[in-house]
């Protein structure tokens, strides 16, 4: 350890190195010394976890590249389908808008108008509902702006149809919770596989770890107090990993006991390994003993800036102890087939003995009274009550159908709303369908005078239509003329 040249790296004993306050010392596979920071940024990356946890873990390793907390969000809210609805309804009004304005012909002849004429047709909804005068007869027409009104009713309901049948497929039924008072019983019946894991973040090595022998159970100076050997309730383990030690305590078929728990452990100074840390990192998990299908979790990290408004980094060493608080309290899932869960969650974590400048850990680092790192995990049990979790219907065939008609009239009155007040402001609308007639009866009347034209044409020739020729002879290649020709050839045959 020679040479604590590395950035934050300072020289203790003479020929020992140290991180600086936040950072410990990391070794990598070619021999290069560093100094790294705490990973996972304090308290920004915790997890808390119910039934099901595994299966809806399966999509975070797409985090580093796109949300996918936003991307449900976007995909399985009701503001897509309003969204969508709100764009139709635009579209369609753009769309008679512009066919209103581009389709003006007094002859009828442009596609638009053409276009308008099968708008007006659309008009089911207000056929009946138009501007009448007083003392005039209602009578049923249909018109351009009722059939813009008709359809853009339709888009509106659709959409909002589209949102309660969503409503009634997706939130059918409601996740309940209740509270009730906890039976000794009650509290028998939960029986869990418990497991601890709690990593100290640091250089350290299990070699440093001294085991926990005992736990102490109760209130410390009350009657209910009990010290009893760790192997009676938990399964002691340290595994090494690239972040530090990790301490793994199982408890295999427990119940929910009436007293809380303590269980200490520490790690020491070695030679060349001093006893430091950065912070801790924590995964509880339950699961009820025998279904490994479902599971409640809590897991995250944490340093020693958590509860300070300091933002000095710090290093844990020292003989005060590092206690994490840990809650169970237990949950029914009546909708899982009556699945018992206790619901891990950290309630508090109260700091033991820190450095936060160099002179003082390295005056600590020369200090063997203080080679020491201790944590308490305290485990309390919030066994007054019992949480009940059920499934109960909120949506009905009935309400359905009601809310079905209440869209419905809501849609409609509000387009017959905007239909009447435009009929009433603006006179020229009042009678747009009258005008539109017109002028296909003038295009129909127009286009029959053609056809009949072109029949006197070719059956009796021009010069009929022609007023001032009065010879009644039949012009040369006529039907009429060949007709004539044909009798004088049979006469003369005669």
């Amino acid at each position: 350890m020679a040479g604590c040249a590395a950035a934050r790296m300072f020289a203790y004993n003479a020929s020992l190195c140290a991180c600086d306050p936040g950072y410990y010392y990391y070794l990598s596979s070619n021999g290069t010394a560093s100094c790294i920071p705490m990973p996972g940024g304090g308290w920004g990356d915790w997890q808390v976890g119910s039934v099901g946890a595994p299966r809806n873990q399966s999509l975070y390793f797409l985090e580093p590249v796109l949300s996918v907390y936003a991307i449900r969000r976007l995909t399985q809210s009701q503001a897509v389908l309003l969204e969508a609805t709100l764009a139709s309804l635009l579209c369609w009004i753009a769309f008679c808008a512009a066919a209103r304005f581009g389709g003006r012909d007094p002859r009828g002849e442009k596609r638009l108008f053409r276009a308008r004429y099968w708008v007006s047709r659309l008009d089911c909804l207000f056929d009946n509902s138009h501007w009448a005068g007083d003392q005039q007869v209602l009578r049923k027409r249909k018109t351009e702006l009722g059939g813009t009104f008709s359809v853009a009713s339709l888009i509106i309901f659709t959409g909002l149809l589209t949102v309660l049948l969503y409503q009634a497929i997706k939130r059918r039924s409601l996740e309940m919770h209740r509270v009730k008072p906890a039976n000794a019983p009650d509290l028998l019946s939960f029986v869990n596989d418990l497991e601890f894991h709690i990593s100290t973040i640091s250089s350290m090595s299990c070699t440093q770890a001294v085991a926990p022998l005992t736990v102490a159970m109760g209130t410390p100076g009350f009657m209910d107090f009990r010290v009893v050997p760790l192997s009676t309730l938990f399964t002691y383990s340290c595994t090494n990993t690239s972040h530090g030690p990790s301490i793994t305590l199982r408890c295999n078929g427990c119940r929910v006991p009436p007293r809380d728990h303590y269980v200490s452990w520490q790690f020491v100074d070695l030679l060349g390994q001093p006893a430091t840390a950065v912070g801790f990192q924590f995964n509880l998990t339950a699961r009820q003993h025998g279904n490994n299908q479902h599971m409640s979790f809590v897991s995250g990290t944490m340093n020693s800036d958590g509860y300070t408004d300091d933002v000095k980094l710090k290093t844990f060493r020292g003989r005060d102890s590092n206690v994490l608080k840990i809650q169970l309290f237990p949950q029914i899932y009546n909708n899982l087939g009556n699945l018992r869960l206790l619901q891990p969650l950290v309630q508090d974590f109260t700091q033991g003995s820190m450095f936060s400048d160099v002179s003082s850990l390295n005056s600590s680092l020369q200090n063997p009274r203080d080679g020491v790192v201790n944590t308490t995990l305290y485990i309390s049990y919030l066994s007054d009550y019992i949480v009940e979790i059920s499934n109960e219907s909120v949506v009905g065939p009935v309400s359905v159908l009601a809310s079905i008609g209440g869209l419905y009239a809501f849609s409609v009155a509000i387009c017959l709303c905007l239909m009447s007040q435009c009929e009433a402001r603006i006179k020229k609308l009042r009678d747009e369908d009258t005008r539109m007639l017109k002028i296909l009866s003038k295009r129909r009347a127009q286009r029959n005078w053609d056809k009949l034209r072109k029949f006197v044409m070719y059956t009796w020739g021009l010069s009929n239509l022609d007023p001032s020729d009065r010879t009644c002879q039949q012009p040369e290649g006529s039907v009429m003329d060949s007709r004539h020709m044909r009798r004088e050839a049979i006469r003369q045959g005669i």
